[in-house]
């Protein structure tokens, strides 16, 4: 069965809110398993055929949970090759760790990104939590859809 990894850092639970509802557009989709989590191994990432990373802007960078997250996968040579990966995250002023994020998982993870990333200023509302479900629908669709063997 495919699977999709959400996981995420959240300060002030924007980006928790919109992770969850990630995962529950990513449920809507069957024979799909989904994990939402705040903390993942790097080498655990292997067992995943898309992972989306929820990273929050704080002054104008990515948390040091994120980097430090990222660092790890690179140092411990995580093959994420051609997995699809998405980036979301909650910003204040000006967004710019879910960019890095995918630019990251782009550049040097080689991944099959989605882009833009999805980006929600403040608190999503019900718009943007919807936005978050597409998200979650669409990266569950792709890897059922790569997953299944034409004859």
């Amino acid at each position: 069965m495919p699977k999709i990894l959400i996981v995420y850092y959240s300060h002030t639970g924007n980006t928790e809110k919109m992770a969850k509802a990630i995962a529950e557009g990513a449920r809507k989709v069957q024979e799909v398993e989904v994990e939402l989590k705040r903390y993942e191994t790097p080498w655990s990432l292997v067992n995943f055929d898309a992972v989306l990373i929820g990273a929050p802007t704080y002054h104008h960078n990515m948390t040091s949970n994120t980097k430090n997250f990222l660092e790890q996968v690179a140092f411990h040579k995580v093959n994420l090759k051609d997995k699809i990966g998405a980036a979301f995250g909650s910003y204040g002023w000006s967004g710019e760790a879910p960019r890095l994020v995918l630019e990251v998982m782009e550049n040097k993870f080689e991944m099959a990104v989605l882009k833009p990333p999805l980006l929600i200023k403040y608190t999503p509302d019900e718009k943007g939590l919807e936005e978050c479900r597409k998200l979650g629908k669409n990266v569950a669709e792709q890897i059922l859809k790569s997953s299944q063997v034409i004859p």
